[in-house]
């Protein structure tokens, strides 16, 4: 008599813990038009249970070196329709499907009250997900492919970190940055508009269109932390039917920018390459500066070595040489890196401070250069 008074209230605890669980998000959605005015309507991305999560199928991936943004963590995700990979390419951007969604979280560890910390890079959670009690959302960049080629879409985090909005005018977001030496910075993060994203992702000078700029081979190239476990990303990509056409053998790879063991040479031009070199490149839109900094140039000159400035007009800082080898305190490049002059600092865009780091790696390569008097 116990047992049958107990079943409907062990039936209810079930209806309860079924009611708990976190429902199923509907599946991706590609829009072929238009410009969905959610993050949420792709359905990429998807809040639950206080994480931001990954749906079915999008993976998580990241780059050996990446764009500074203002010290800025990213998750990065692609996700593509069943039985169409992308095709491997060597030195661009992997020829994606019709379809592809692409998408890049910009975000901070929490501090104290409103604060968010700057600290290394440690990636997102081993399932690609973040917990929102640790992390301040900013916003979500969107890449998508369609018929008629790459658009990008930019969304901003609202206050209670459950949805981004379309913001196609952009949007500057104050910040207060602390460091692990309890200084405090105040910055005005900035969310490009629909024309600065052009401005990056216009690879191609001559066609105008768009293109993805980091999912290269040689920045993908590189072990990830799967919640499976590590594996290369390439192989990965082309094990879960995500890309095609990889050749055996060795691929093309970047180093880390930040990893001491490597050579200073190959540090400094996988930093110049992730941060210069989709614009300064020989179809980028600095093509005309003469000065390419991809990493797949290497004419000393062509990288700025003993290189006059072309109509950098204020730019140059006085300084006579793109690059003084020996000599970074004579050297244009260094000078604009650390500017903050909207007219004078490299990159353009994409940040609000400078990269203290970053700089310092330019300025130890160029010191390490074999001295020679420019122009003699």
């Amino acid at each position: 008599m116990s047992l049958l008074r107990s079943l409907p209230a062990l039936a209810a605890l079930l209806m309860l813990a079924a009611c708990a669980r976190t429902p199923a998000p509907k599946p991706v959605q590609f829009f072929a038009e238009g410009m969905p005015e959610r993050l949420s309507d792709w359905s990429v991305l998807y809040v639950a249970d206080g994480r931001l999560r990954l749906n079915a199928q999008v993976l998580p991936y990241d780059l050996d070196s990446a764009l500074f943004t203002d010290h800025a963590h990213k998750l990065r995700t692609v996700w593509m329709p069943a039985g169409t990979p992308a095709r491997y390419q060597p030195d661009e951007a992997m020829d994606f499907p019709v379809g592809t969604i692409i998408s890049k979280t910009f975000y901070y560890p929490r501090g104290e009250g409103d604060t968010v910390l700057r600290s290394e890079d440690t990636g997102p959670e081993p399932d690609g997900g973040l917990t929102l009690a640790k992390v301040r959302l900013v916003e979500t960049r969107l890449l998508v492919r369609r018929a008629s080629g790459w658009v990008a879409l930019p969304y901003v985090w609202n206050a209670e970190q459950n949805e981004a909005r379309l913001m196609r005018t952009g949007e500057l977001v104050p910040l207060t940055l602390a460091g692990a030496d309890g200084k405090r910075q105040q910055l005005e993060y900035l969310v490009p508009d629909e024309n600065q994203c052009a401005g990056c992702h216009g690879t191609d000078l001559k066609s105008k269109q768009i293109f993805p700029i980091g999912p290269k081979a040689r920045h993908l190239n590189h072990d990830f932390a799967y919640a499976g476990g590590k594996a290369n990303q390439l192989r990965h990509w082309q094990d879960v039917g995500y890309l095609a056409d990889v050749p055996a053998g060795e691929l093309p790879r970047n180093v880390a920018w930040n990893d001491a063991q490597a050579p200073l040479e190959a540090r400094a031009r996988s930093y110049l390459d992730i941060n210069c070199g989709h614009c300064h490149s020989q179809k980028g839109a600095a093509r005309t500066s003469g000065m390419w900094l991809d990493s797949n140039t290497h004419d000393p000159l062509r990288v700025g070595r003993c290189k006059l400035p072309i109509a950098a007009g204020q730019g140059t800082g006085n300084r006579a040489w793109d690059i003084a080898p020996g000599k970074p305190d004579d050297s244009i490049l260094t000078y604009r890196m650390e500017s903050t002059d909207p007219g004078v600092m490299m990159p353009e865009l994409g940040r609000s401070i400078v990269h203290e780091e970053g700089v310092e790696l330019i300025r130890q390569w160029i010191a390490a250069m074999s001295a020679q008097e420019c122009g003699a």
